[in-house]
């Protein structure tokens, strides 16, 4: 099956079944569905124009954040101190459990994400 993650995530079962899900739809999923998804990892992919609009984390699992073009500066709140990574062109970050996060896109961009989505929190920046 060909998809684009863009359009089309992927939710990764703890027990390893693999199952597409439509992107558009899945943040509109009603909480118990929603939560079903939180226990495994999705992988997503977005493309950026602009900085994202609020901070986010992730009680549940690391994210593992991979820029496949463009640049992006990765702001960590690491204890209160913010930590930036810059990613150019392509590269990754793994963002710890627990650690609030956003970006500042310096080049419109391209980014793979694969995250455990249960608990999933965000604030505005």
């Amino acid at each position: 099956m060909s998809l684009h993650p863009e359009h089309t995530y992927v939710h990764l079962a703890p027990d390893g079944k693999a199952q597409a899900i439509d992107g558009a739809g899945f943040w509109r999923l009603p909480p118990e569905e929603f939560a079903h998804y939180g226990q495994g990892w999705v992988i997503s992919e977005y493309a950026y124009t602009h900085d994202w609009p609020n901070w986010e984390m992730h009680p549940e699992g690391d994210e593992f954040v991979y820029l496949l073009a463009g640049a992006v500066e990765l702001l960590l709140d690491q204890h209160g101190e913010i930590v930036t990574t810059t990613l150019e062109g392509s590269g990754a970050v793994l963002v710890p459990r627990g650690v609030w996060h956003t970006a500042k896109v310096r080049q419109p961009s391209r980014v793979l994400h694969v995250t455990r989505g249960a608990g999933t929190q965000s604030r505005p920046t």
